[in-house]
């Protein structure tokens, strides 16, 4: 897209921007950590499933962010679990969300340290889903399709009673990007899969004022098993049924190509491939084909897979860390979204 929707400047604003997408070499720039932000003060509680990452009240997230600028992070990404929920995201977007509250003290804290808000209201509402919700029509005599079949064996459906509504979410996730990026969230990050999210996102960011807010689409993001570990730790299972009717498939290459090509025509200056190290091949065929910078989301159950068998002595923990996350920058990743993004600094 021409001028204004594309602004080649947006990436060149800092020198933490300009360094974060440098095309070579594994360095702690390349890293950005994840924080989960939570009500509170003084909290900081273990997740479970995720050895040694925490949910975290605004001032240790204050703190996490600090230790992140001493260790060269490129940035941290944040994600939020919000007081209450409902079904219009209320949290994802107001003045005083969560999210938009941990940037500010971070920003007054912490300079020269790019933040990044992750735009999904999967944490917001009260469902679990991505987007809004709407009960199907059912035909007069008709069971769900849970109810036909042959018997006990019938499958269920993957939504039998309701339906994600595409449109009518792009405008609360838009007023949810323009919420934090006034917040002082210097790159918005949508994972909703939502189709047209990107071109809603800049296009209300530019009328809000905010024309050089770049955008990092998770422009493939896959429908994984792979993401357990993160539904603990930010609340985000869906209530009912599974997120496949907008997450994409995990066969389709093409597809996912297809994803990426839509998201950079709308707007995106950067995009991500979620999860990373089952979709290599999407990486490294992402790579060959855009010239934008490529980001990778190492996640939560790629990282809990190793932990677990670092901590039963299955694995050498420096080693494996490592060799995963070059594993990622060699398929052509520029930044990697890793829970091991501190421990990796201090290695390298």
């Amino acid at each position: 897209m021409p001028f204004p929707t594309t602004r080649l400047r947006r990436m060149r604003q800092s020198e933490p921007l300009r360094s974060m997408v440098r095309e070579t070499r594994l360095t702690p720039k390349n890293f950005i950590y994840p924080l989960f932000v939570c009500p509170g003060e003084g909290i900081r509680k273990e997740i479970s499933s995720m050895p040694g990452v925490y949910n975290l009240s605004v001032d240790e997230a204050v703190k996490e962010a600090k230790e992140s600028k001493s260790f060269g992070l490129g940035g941290i990404i944040l994600f939020g679990l919000p007081e209450t929920k409902d079904e219009i995201a209320t949290g994802a977007w107001a003045d005083d969300g969560i999210v938009q509250r941990a940037t500010r003290a971070i920003k007054q804290e912490v300079r020269d340290l790019v933040v990044i808000g992750d735009v999904c209201l999967c944490e917001y509402m009260s469902h679990g889903h991505c987007g809004v919700v709407q009960k199907k029509k059912q035909t007069a005599g008709a069971g769900s399709l849970a109810q036909q079949g042959s018997g006990a064996a019938a499958k269920p459906a993957i939504d039998p009673e309701y339906e994600i509504l595409n449109d009518p979410t792009l405008e609360i996730l838009a007023k949810t990007a323009v919420s934090l990026a006034k917040a002082g969230i210097d790159i918005i990050a949508p994972s909703d899969m939502m189709d047209g999210r990107v071109g809603a996102i800049r296009k209300g960011l530019d009328q809000a004022g905010l024309a050089n807010t770049p955008i990092l689409s998770y422009a493939a993001k896959f429908a994984s098993g792979f993401y357990g570990p993160f539904r603990e730790a930010a609340d985000s299972a869906p209530q009912f049924g599974d997120r496949r009717s907008y997450q994409m498939d995990g066969a389709n290459l093409r597809e996912a190509m297809r994803e990426i090509e839509l998201d950079i025509e709308e707007g995106a200056d950067m995009i991500m491939v979620k999860p990373a190290m089952p979709y290599l091949d999407v990486i490294a065929e992402a790579r060959r084909r855009f010239d934008l910078p490529i980001a990778a989301y190492q996640v939560s159950g790629e990282y809990a897979m190793l932990q677990a068998a670092i901590r039963n002595g299955w694995l050498d923990r420096d080693r494996v860390m490592l060799e995963s996350l070059t594993s990622i920058r060699r398929a052509g990743a520029q930044l990697i979204l890793t829970y091991f993004a501190k421990d990796a600094a201090k290695l390298l």
